[in-house]
């Protein structure tokens, strides 16, 4: 029997033991947070809860261990995070984010605001367990990993990262409730139908996206006859692709810059759709004609992007008219088709479609790569260099005293690798999967490591009369804010309720509450929202959560 409780019993701290001990919690931990209560789930978080109960049942792990587990936790989860928002960090101010990302910023500088008063005029002066109160109020687990690395190099480190955990422990499931409460009050204040909302923001959509448009036109404007292609596109200065062109003799061929156009001419054209009636004016109408059922050598096939040599060249770089009488019309990336530009710059797993020769568009295929397998392969190099660089850009002090550490350094990092990387030629591509293996892989070990180390003691450090203070001054940091936000984005800004749901989940980075806004609307627009102010408060609810462990005294 010795050896069963070398292994399952509490207080041992050999390599074995520790293995079982984290497999368990986290294997636990993400069954229970499979379960819904009142139809939201706490998801990976309930790791943590997991680990708490575990140590204070008094499950331990050697101090070394448990700090590096966490540490790396902290360092995978964080890098993930920050690839996978990078690309849209930037461009989410773009389109209309910016009010969006405002608003975000309004509800985090709100949260910060009561954290600042409740320590100088509340009843809870411990600024490590307002901090851990203010990150589960947000249900922000990197902002609690940021604060507590801060914290760590403090005196009396250890226990206050412990405190603030007890913290971001006692606050969290309120947290995740007063961000759906504050949706039903928004709703229920301005009687707002959910049905009527999807279908104004529908319209609205519609009216503003402009997708590529497949067009065939016949030319019947004398004026252009003898005119080139090059020349059309000085006529018609917009961005668009003619894909094939066939003439009086019904030969289709792919049209060059330099290829002349006549009177009855018929053109397949790539454009925006709101451009159409600009072509059906300067050429002709448009006809109906299926280009498929013309016998004619000329195909179209969708290319993957596989090499990495190709990451961040310019699609007019490949010289596509001149080495291979192909045409690109279209370019997909993650699943969103963009019009074939020459700028546009090419991405590792973007999908190309070219018109022209079977035999052209293979020798293309087989320069650019076009394999599946290839993708599937993780890109390594570019993790451990971005971690290394993470790690020294944490560790220089960027003035009065503070250093992003080993939580923001990586996320800056790996914001700026995934936009800027193919300038030094680094592949930050990641399939879907394997990145999210990576990020809750991180936040299982970081979770776990923070709710052993906690578990000791959090009993008596919640369930008296400062704990339940900490579950108060919790919904308040989470509800208040969002309130008047939310009140702002209706009245001023007259925006619809489902991106209003949409940017409190983003700001919050909440997914249960993502996921309870859409499965209650059966919509995606609050996941758009969501997405647009997400990388913006990542970031800021970071660095807002090391800066108030830097600046409290």
């Amino acid at each position: 029997m010795d050896w069963i409780l070398s292994l399952f019993g509490p207080g041992q701290t050999s390599i074995a033991s520790t293995i079982m001990l984290f497999s368990f919690v986290i294997a636990a931990g993400i069954y229970l947070g499979k379960l819904k209560f009142f139809g939201v789930s706490l998801g990976v978080t309930f790791v943590l809860f997991v680990g708490i109960l575990m140590g204070h049942l008094g499950y331990i792990v050697d101090d070394q261990i448990i700090k590096f587990v966490r540490e790396f936790g902290l360092i995978l989860f964080i890098f993930s995070i920050g690839l996978q928002v990078g690309p849209g960090f930037f461009s989410s101010f773009k389109r209309g984010g910016v009010r969006l990302n405002m608003l975000a910023v309004l509800c985090i500088a709100l949260n910060v605001a009561i954290v600042v008063a409740i320590y100088y005029w509340g009843n809870v002066n411990d600024k490590s367990a307002l901090v851990g109160v203010m990150s589960g109020a947000v249900t922000n687990t990197p902002g609690l990993a940021a604060a507590q690395q801060a914290v760590t190099e403090m005196t009396n480190g250890a226990a206050d990262a412990n405190i603030m955990a007890q913290g971001y422990a006692a606050a969290y499931p309120l947290g995740v409730v007063g961000i759906i409460a504050a949706m039903f009050v928004i709703r229920a204040v301005f009687k707002i139908n959910t049905s009527n909302e999807q279908q104004q923001i529908e319209e609205e959509t519609e009216k503003s996206i402009h997708k590529p448009l497949l067009l065939s036109i016949r030319i019947t404007n004398r004026l252009v006859e003898g005119k080139t292609l090059a020349q059309l596109h000085d006529i018609i200065s917009t961005n668009f692709v003619v894909s094939r062109l066939m003439g009086d003799d019904g030969k289709i061929i792919i049209p060059v810059s330099s290829t002349t156009l006549h009177e009855n001419d018929y053109m397949l054209i790539v454009c925006s759709d709101h451009e159409a009636d600009r072509f059906r004016t300067v050429l002709g109408p448009e006809v109906d004609m299926d280009w498929q059922s013309n016998p004619t050598p000329v195909v179209s096939r969708r290319i993957l992007i596989t090499k990495s040599e190709y990451n961040g060249v310019s699609l007019g770089s490949l010289r596509l008219h001149n080495g291979y009488q192909l045409n690109c019309t279209r370019v997909n990336r993650a699943g969103v088709d963009l019009l074939a530009s020459p700028g546009l710059r090419l991405q590792m797993g973007d999908r190309i479609t070219v018109v022209g020769d079977l035999n052209d568009i293979e020798r293309l295929a087989s320069r650019l790569g076009n394999s599946m397998k290839r993708l599937n392969q993780p890109n390594l190099v570019t993790i451990f260099v971005g971690i290394i660089l993470g790690i020294i850009l944490g560790s220089i002090n960027i003035g009065f005293g503070m250093k992003l550490g080993l939580a923001g350094g990586p996320l800056v990092v790996a914001i700026l690798l995934s936009r800027f990387g193919y300038r030094f030629k680094l592949v930050t591509y990641t399939s879907s999967s394997a990145s999210l293996m990576l990020r809750e892989l991180g936040i299982c070990l970081f979770l776990a490591s923070v709710g052993i180390s906690a578990g000791k003691g959090f009993g008596e450090a919640v369930f008296n009369d400062t704990g339940m203070w900490w579950v108060i001054w919790g919904f308040v940091i989470t509800f208040v804010p969002l309130l008047i936000t939310g009140v702002i984005a209706r009245v001023k800004y007259k925006l619809n309720f489902l991106t209003i749901m949409g940017m409190f989940s983003g700001g919050y980075t909440d997914p249960p509450a993502l996921a309870y806004a859409g499965n209650s609307t059966g919509s995606d627009i609050p996941a758009v929202a969501y997405s647009t102010v997400y990388p913006l408060t990542m970031f800021l609810r970071v660095v807002a959560a090391q800066s108030l462990v830097m600046l409290l005294p």
